[in-house]
């Protein structure tokens, strides 16, 4: 009876040396304590590089694209179908673009077409006739695709610890997302009744979902598919591994990397509050969520940098870029285009399990169209070079003959 007059702290305490009072008082261990256990060897792993992912097109090039894009559709909504060059010089970190907008655009000569507009002899943008045949399969795309982009707009919220996001963070997953910007811009008409505009905490305007259905990973459905999986409370699921050629890892990180394997895996839609931030599930459950977050995206890729916004609303820790270095089998950090892009292996390794975003396909074609630019300013540079060494071959000629006449006149310099 002298048990009961003693406080907690004391019990557990005195459970710990004696096995028969953990009987007494279950309470003292619960059940996930067992589970949640640290075992990572926090060693340096050392970055590997890889030729395949560094060269993906569409990532190695979606920097540019992206601006390229931008304006394009300021060309595209015009009435017009054309724009001075005033109406968008002053726009170009915006755009992101650092350089003179002018010159972006010159870049790109099959992409914008200039013209002399009819006031002042100022330049004018429109776009060529293969780009505003693209511009055209895109807004078809978008319409046949509408509700497969909402779904996944609404999984990127339920995401969130309270299945809300401010805006401003969801326009700057944008272009990950591939959703396009009439959606964001008036979302009350465009999105569905699940969806609800909300004043946060910090009076930042938000979106938030309110919904019943239960959404399942592409994890839990790729397993399902399997035969591996039942959806079953804190069931074991793998993750698919891809090792990079060259890559090892020592072997206390691979017997580690077993027993990973081997934890319950929770699903980036469950609610996760009750997992101990420092144990091994919580780090499985953010390289699930991490495998998630790029599988909904369109180039299944992102710059690293970019997802740290995520970390107060989606509840990931301080350090959650170091999950793409502790887990080089799944991801892959580029270096290319001088920002740090995690990549995910599975979508470019086994193309069957994660379905592919319906806007890529047009992202491609508008990288064909900036291929075929610098074709035509290679051209361009070659038939200037090849005009002006002519007329260097002219005036040897005009030179060797004045010489030949004995005439010592002096040659006037320009």
């Amino acid at each position: 009876m002298f048990l009961n007059k003693l406080p907690a702290t004391k019990i557990l305490q005195k459970s710990r040396k004696n096995p028969l009072l953990s009987l007494c008082f279950p309470f003292a261990n619960p059940p996930y304590t067992f589970t949640q256990k640290s075992g990572y060897v926090d060693v340096y792993m050392k970055w590997k590089k890889d030729s395949y992912y560094d060269s993906i097109e569409h990532i190695l090039n979606s920097i540019q694209l992206k601006s390229v894009i931008s304006f394009k559709n300021c060309i595209a909504q015009d009435p017009n179908g054309c724009i001075p060059i005033s109406a968008v010089s002053k726009r170009g970190l915006e755009m992101g673009v650092s350089m003179r907008v002018s010159r972006f655009l010159r870049l790109y000569p099959s992409i914008f077409e200039e013209f002399t507009g009819p006031l002042y002899n100022h330049p004018w943008f429109r776009l060529t006739p293969k780009a505003a045949e693209i511009d055209e399969e895109e807004k078809r795309v978008y319409q046949n695709c509408r509700e497969d982009l909402i779904c996944r707009l609404k999984k990127f919220i339920l995401m969130s610890k309270n299945n809300v996001l401010p805006l401003k963070i969801i326009q700057g997953m944008q272009w990950y997302l591939g959703i396009p910007d009439e959606f964001l811009q008036n979302p009350e008409v465009n999105l569905d009744g699940s969806f609800k505009l909300v004043t946060m905490e910090d009076k930042l305007e938000g979106l938030a979902v309110e919904c019943d259905e239960k959404f399942m990973s592409v994890m839990q459905k790729n397993a399902i598919k399997k035969g591996v999986y039942s959806c079953g409370t804190m069931e074991a699921l793998e993750f698919p591994l891809f090792p990079s050629k060259g890559l090892r890892l020592r072997r206390k990180i691979e017997d580690w990397l077993m027993e990973f394997q081997k934890l319950p895996y929770v699903s980036p839609y469950e609610d996760f509050s009750h997992l101990d931030p420092n144990s091994d599930i919580s780090e499985k459950r953010l390289v699930g969520f991490l495998h998630e977050l790029l599988s909904l995206f369109v180039e299944h890729s992102a710059e690293r940098k970019k997802l740290l916004c995520l970390k107060k609303h989606m509840g990931l820790p301080q350090k959650v870029h170091k999950a793409f270095e502790r887990h080089p089998h799944m991801f892959y950090l580029s270096l290319r285009n001088k920002t740090c892009t995690a990549i995910l292996k599975e979508a470019y390794c086994d193309k069957a399990s994660i379905e592919r975003h319906p806007i890529l396909r047009i992202r491609r074609k508008y990288i064909n169209l900036m291929k075929e630019s610098e074709v035509i300013l290679k051209n361009r540079r070659f038939g200037n070079g090849l005009a002006h060494r002519e007329g260097l071959v002219d005036l040897d000629l005009d030179l060797d003959l004045d010489a030949a006449d004995g005439d010592q006149r002096e040659i006037p310099k320009c």
